[in-house]
């Protein structure tokens, strides 16, 4: 990111910053003493976010958000500007879903998911690009998933929405490049993450909801999103589920839809029922003391080694060119021998 400030700190606003990755986000940046705006809807939550911030170095100002209002957003982001200065990076991770077939999920369900998933990274998107024009600076950090390009069954909102935002992240990114902007965008692509989201999101299933195996930690996840924002990259794929679940829909697509049709419903779900009162985010935020991680902690990994990798991609993929091309050398050789010797 150019500089153009002599501040001695970044100043970035967080999305769905009180909990889950939003939650390891905002502490991955607190870690090196930037100013964070801090946008969620919970206003305990919020308060024991800037806490937290504090605690490890940081200064955060807590602004109760809902993300699918606009001029909330809008609103958000000129507050963090009048406090802290203007805004380096903006992650845009707020997110909400429906766990459901489709057939179970009302018109004002599906639409109110959309909203908060999908327009709300694009109201983000807005309000950032139009301070970040000004000074032509500035980074933007759209939290996608693998699902953003292999959709999966029970989750068509959710799936639907990071679709859209790879969409809008797409169309930006060539606008971007046509106006010679120095304003960097970039989209990072998660593999299932323990969150709390699979304990709070509305869900329809007999069975309590959890992310597909295998399972990675929120803080990997703030890792790649904290690396990414000082990227130049034009996409950040995290952990090899992540890289197969895209590159393999890539080549056999059906193959795909069919293990999902048949492995994906009880995938998705423990063996646990699932209380028929238990509350849910989709409209208003659930009460509770909630923080990065989810009820999965004996199942999620760091998975180190999966993460040296992505940031190592481009040389282990040239490495596997080079290699692939060195057997190929080989073979040859070998086979021109064997006919010379023959003759």
């Amino acid at each position: 990111m150019p500089e153009s400030t002599d501040r001695t700190y970044e100043v970035a606003v967080v999305t769905g910053a009180t909990a889950g990755v939003g939650r390891a986000v905002v502490e991955e940046f607190a870690k090196r003493h930037a100013r964070i705006g801090l946008l969620a809807r919970d206003d305990s939550r919020l308060q024991q976010t800037v806490e937290a911030v504090k605690r490890l170095g940081g200064e955060a100002i807590a602004i109760p958000t809902d993300v699918a209002d606009a001029n909330a957003v809008e609103e958000a982001a000129s507050q963090v500007e009048d406090t802290f200065g203007p805004i380096d990076i903006w992650i845009n991770n707020a997110m909400t879903t429906v766990f459901a077939a489709l057939e179970d999920i009302e018109p004002e369900e599906y639409r109110r998911a959309t909203e908060v998933t999908y327009l709300g990274t694009v109201w983000g998107t807005m309000a950032a690009l139009k301070r970040m024009r000004k000074r032509d600076r500035g980074v933007i950090v759209q939290v996608g998933s693998a699902l953003s390009y292999r959709a999966i069954p029970l989750q068509a909102p959710y799936c639907g929405a990071k679709f859209a935002i790879r969409g809008m992240t797409d169309s930006l990114r060539c606008e971007l490049m046509h106006e010679k902007s120095s304003i960097h965008i970039t989209m990072v692509q998660l593999p299932a993450v323990n969150t709390p989201q699979f304990s709070w999101c509305r869900s329809k299933l007999p069975k309590h909801p959890q992310p597909v195996p295998p399972i990675f930690s929120p803080e990997m996840a703030a890792e790649a999103i904290y690396w990414s924002a000082h990227q130049r990259q034009r996409e950040v794929q995290l952990g090899l589920p992540t890289m197969q679940a895209i590159e393999g829909n890539k080549v056999a697509p059906s193959l795909a839809d069919w293990k999902l049709a048949n492995d994906a419903y009880d995938g998705q779900q423990t063996d646990e029922d699932i209380a028929p009162d238990r509350p849910d985010n989709l409209f208003s935020p659930v009460p509770g003391d909630f923080d990065a991680t989810g009820r999965f902690n004996d199942r999620a990994k760091p998975r180190r080694w999966q993460w040296e990798l992505t940031k190592r991609r481009g040389w282990v993929i040239g490495s596997l060119i080079l290699l692939m091309i060195l057997v190929i050398v080989l073979i040859t050789l070998g086979l021109q021998a064997a006919i010379e010797s023959a003759t």
